[in-house]
């Protein structure tokens, strides 16, 4: 599976956050990289989405619907 770039979770991230999120930078948790959702890696394998750092390749971000409700799993990224 080929890696997306993080513009392919604007639409979910613009729905669960209110506000475009493309732009927004964060630090990896695990590599201490910081980059914005833009530059992340995302695989989309048909329930959700998982974002991945670019440097370290550690899951930063998993999106999923669960009953028609949006969920996001920020762990391994922090906002800055």
């Amino acid at each position: 599976m080929e890696a997306l770039d993080g513009n392919a979770i604007a639409g979910p991230l613009m729905e669960y956050f209110g506000s475009e999120m493309t732009t927004a930078s964060g630090a990896c948790r695990h590599c201490a990289t910081v980059s914005e959702i833009a530059e992340l890696a995302v695989y989309m394998p048909g329930l959700g989405a998982v974002a991945r750092c670019p440097t370290c390749g550690k899951v930063v971000m998993v999106l999923v619907t669960i009953r028609e409700e949006l969920r996001v799993d920020l762990t391994g990224f922090a906002l800055t």
